[in-house]
Formats: C-alpha cells, structure tokens, sequence
C-alpha cells in the first residue's frame, strides 16, 4: 500500500498552493499595473472575464494553475519553459537562461546592460539618438520639441507615428486590436523611426517600458532620458493640458497612478540618464537635459 500524506504533509502542501496562487496574482496584477491596464480592459483584450481576473489577482486561480506547476516540478522545467510557444530553442539559450536565473536580482541590470554595450547598436551611432521615456506630464513633448530644435534634428512623437500607421487614432486602435495591436505598431513604428533617423529626439509612450522586446530595441538603439516627476504633479500636467479624463469615473485615478509608477520605477531606471523634473520650471528641466546630452 502506499504511504497516506500525514494531516502535517497536506497542510503544508496547501500552504505551499496558496502562496504560488498568491504570487501569481500578485505578478499578473503588477505586470497589469505597468502596463496602465485596467482591469476591464485586460479582461476585454484576454477574452477572460472580469471575475475571473479579480479572483486570480486575490490568490483565487483555477486549479488547473496548480496542476501545470506540479507537473513542470516533476518534469525538472521551469514553469515558463513548459508553457512557452517556441520549441527548438538552442541548448545555449536555455543554458543562459538558467544562469541568470541563478544570478542576484541586483546584479541583472548590469549583465543587461553589458550584453546591450557588446551586441547592440554601435556605442556613438547610439548616442545620437535621444529618446525620451516616462509617465505622461512628465514633459517629453515639451523638452523634446525645444531640445530637437536647439540640436537641428528632428523631433518625432512615437504615438503620432502609430496613429499615421494605423490611420486612425490611439482610442480607435485599443478599440478595434487591443492592447496587444498598440504594441505591434509601436514595434514597427520605433524600428522604422531609428532605421530612418541617425540623430533624431523621440517622446515614447509611458508604456513602451513594459514590453520588454520593444524597450530593448530603444535601449540597445538610442541614449534614453526618464524625465522624473512625483504622481501628483503628472496628474495636474495632463489635467493642466484640458485632458480630463484621468479623473473622469474613476475615484482611484491617483491611487493607480501610484501602482504604476511603482510597477515601472525599476523599468524607467534601466534609462541611461534620469532627470528629475519635479518642482522645476520648463527652462530648469530644460537646461539639465542640455546638460545630459552634452556629457
């Protein structure tokens, strides 16, 4: 007969559930954060129904989520591994991927940054390229118009390039394809801006940090600068510009502003430069990015 679990075994088994669950939501809830997402829409873009996500995000998965991860801990695979949609990958990569997994969380950002220095864009080819990233309010438009002119290049505003692209505005592409065809014109549309443009000043959209395909392509392409500033003063910036919506129907706006600056705040920090907007005038912002592009 085989061994019956002991009550101690089941509890610390369901113990062990419920904190993957947990992390789980937690991680979707985050990665939903950085993306500005909401849950309604994530729900609309996934097929996924509001309750469901709700109930995932809490620590409430289906079952079925548990199943997958024991069977990827007696296969020896990462659960990531299991559920990718490429098979075939060669033996080095899995065997890179393993290492860093092993590495310290604060050590990633500098083997990042090197593996960018050796195999990206050429270092000076690179550097002149200025691209702008950040919340909006932070600026990017502003000091990126004055900055381009002041350097005689052009300034191109990533989400105008979408929206000629597409033919129709950014409210009618999240419509019509989701979150998911924003991001497939945002990819097309960086990499056609920097093969066209050998010195050029870009505003990105305060997302592009959370799609790690597109943000290495910015990073590994162009020298970017986080303009900074504190959750309050980027509200009352876009309110400031007669844009009212962030307010409009939702009493939690700066409470989800504050989620998604802290959701990005490691991603915008990977920039080559930061610059701290806050309580600063446009000529002070201005006069420390001269500063920056100049070293």
């Amino acid at each position: 007969m085989g061994a019956r679990e002991t009550p101690q075994k089941t509890r610390s088994a369901a113990a062990t559930d419920e904190a993957f669950l947990h992390a789980l939501g937690e991680r979707v809830r985050d990665a939903r954060a950085r993306r500005g997402m909401t849950r309604r829409i994530l729900a609309h873009d996934s097929g996924v129904s509001e309750r469901y996500l709700a109930q995932l995000e809490t620590g409430q998965g289906n079952a079925s989520v548990l199943l997958l991860q024991k069977i990827s801990g007696a296969l020896n695979l990462p659960l990531t591994e299991l559920l990718q949609e490429e098979s075939g990958q060669p033996v080095e990569l899995a065997l890179i991927g393993q290492f860093l997994q092993r590495l310290p969380a604060q050590k990633l950002p500098a083997v990042r940054s090197q593996l960018i220095r050796d195999y990206g864009t050429a270092h000076t080819e690179r550097m002149q390229r200025i691209a702008l990233i950040g919340l909006r309010g932070a600026g990017k438009s502003t000091l990126g118009n004055r900055l381009a002119k002041e350097l005689s290049v052009p300034f191109i505003e990533l989400d105008r390039e979408i929206e000629r692209e597409a033919g129709t505005s950014l409210s009618e592409i999240f419509l019509l394809y989701g979150q998911a065809g924003y991001r497939r014109y945002e990819r097309r549309c960086l990499e056609k801006v920097v093969e066209k443009n050998e010195r050029v000043v870009i505003a990105t959209g305060g997302s592009i940090v959370s799609e790690p395909g597109t943000y290495d392509l910015l990073l590994s392409t162009c020298r970017t600068i986080w303009l900074k500033a504190q959750p309050e003063e980027h509200m009352a910036r876009v309110v400031a510009q007669g844009d009212t919506r962030p307010m409009t129907g939702n009493r939690e706006a700066m409470e989800d502003l504050h989620r998604i600056l802290r959701g990005r705040n490691a991603l915008y920090g990977r920039a080559d430069v930061t610059i701290d907007t806050a309580h600063k005038t446009i000529e002070q912002s201005l006069q420390q990015l001269r500063k920056a592009v100049a070293n």
